[in-house]
């Protein structure tokens, strides 16, 4: 979504995707919102057609407490647990964060602890200085590689999520559903968790503003997502245009 299908004030042009969603309709064509934010913040952006949608949210799974001891050793960080009931975040955060977190999780409790929390985690969002999202996704591969997977959201954050469960796994559990083949799947992506994704679409196009580590695995390239370039290359696909005849 950020990025990709929203521009960088957190809107799209809903007129013309309402218009595009009818002849996706028609055309037999699932429309699939893939993303690693909270499923409630998604929903929001579609309320119309929710319903009749489906949703890869929060692509991860829970690590234990072997990884909430590690976070909290490290003060750089601000922590949410993102659980399939809310998210959780720490009393202790200034409300500067929190108001900032609430954006992208709709549902978001504060807590004293991770401790305790009765609900099934699905992955860690951790905020960091844009400066030190490098360093930091090194040290977490070092430190928790082995049980979890730190993928970078191109948004001054890092998912902790757990290996091999991503976009593509949810997509690839819709698709046999559903009974598409990846050959038929037109995917969007823009940063470092939309990479299994791309790579497994026979349409997988990075975003003219994505990162080279995401244009370097896409066979193709969308417009910029101010330019309203997710729609520009769904309307090349329901018009059947180049590279989709």
């Amino acid at each position: 979504m950020d990025g990709t299908f929203l521009n960088d004030a957190k809107t799209y042009n809903r007129a013309r995707f309402q218009q595009q969603y009818q002849r996706m309709k028609q055309q037999g064509i699932r429309f699939v919102v893939a993303s690693g934010n909270q499923y409630y913040q998604l929903k929001s952006f579609f309320p119309e057609i929710a319903s009749e949608i489906a949703f890869v949210a929060e692509n991860g799974g829970w690590g234990g407490d072997e990884v909430v001891r590690y976070l909290q050793t490290r003060s750089e960080i601000e922590i949410i647990a993102c659980g399939k009931n809310s998210a959780y975040t720490l009393r202790e955060y200034d409300d500067a964060f929190v108001t900032m977190a609430a954006r992208y999780y709709h549902r978001l409790e504060r807590v004293d602890d991770f401790s305790n929390i009765d609900d099934t985690f699905l992955k860690f969002g951790l905020n960091i200085d844009d400066s030190l999202v490098p360093e930091m996704q090194a040290l977490l591969h070092e430190e928790l590689g082995d049980i979890m997977t730190a993928v970078t959201t191109g948004h001054g954050s890092i998912d902790l999520i757990v290996p091999g469960i991503h976009k593509a796994n949810g997509l690839r559990l819709l698709q046999a559903q559903w009974g598409i083949e990846d050959k038929d799947v037109l995917a969007f992506g823009d940063s470092g968790n939309d990479l299994e994704m791309l790579r497994q679409a026979g349409y997988g196009f990075a975003m003219a503003n994505a990162s080279p580590a995401v244009k370097a695995v896409a066979r193709f390239e969308a417009p910029h997502n101010n330019d309203e370039g997710v729609l520009a290359i769904i309307e090349k696909a329901l018009n059947q245009d180049t590279p989709f005849r």
